[in-house]
């Protein structure tokens, strides 16, 4: 099983980004995804998560600027990020709890996707 993280890149203040998170090989199913992102100098934090039904929880400083779904046919997670500010500024890391087909869950980290925001 492998997670791809992929949409990074650099965005002016007030622009927007789409990150993927796609998951590949043996999988059963998917459980929670979550996105975490990780500044210079700072430790990981969690941005937000997505269970397989749809609900989300954001952190409070993404609530109503970042948008999480998912396609369950596709494998796939979202971020979309709008109104980004240079605080933004990180690696981005998805993560997916994924079973095999004898419904054993596993925790999986994509490999990051640097997200700037700078003018």
């Amino acid at each position: 099983v492998q997670l791809q993280a992929s949409g990074g890149g650099l965005v002016q203040p007030g622009g927007s980004l789409r990150l993927s998170c796609a998951a590949s090989g043996s999988i059963f199913g998917i459980n929670i995804m979550g996105w975490y992102r990780q500044a210079p100098g700072k430790q990981r934090e969690l941005v937000a998560v997505i269970t397989n039904g749809g609900s989300t929880n954001y952190a409070d400083s993404v609530k109503g600027r970042f948008t999480f779904s998912r396609d369950n046919a596709k494998n796939t997670g979202y971020l979309q990020m709008n109104s980004l500010k240079p605080e933004d500024t990180a690696v981005y890391y998805c993560n997916a709890q994924i079973s095999n087909w004898k419904l054993v869950y596993s925790n999986y980290w994509g490999q990051g996707t640097l997200v700037t925001v700078s003018s």
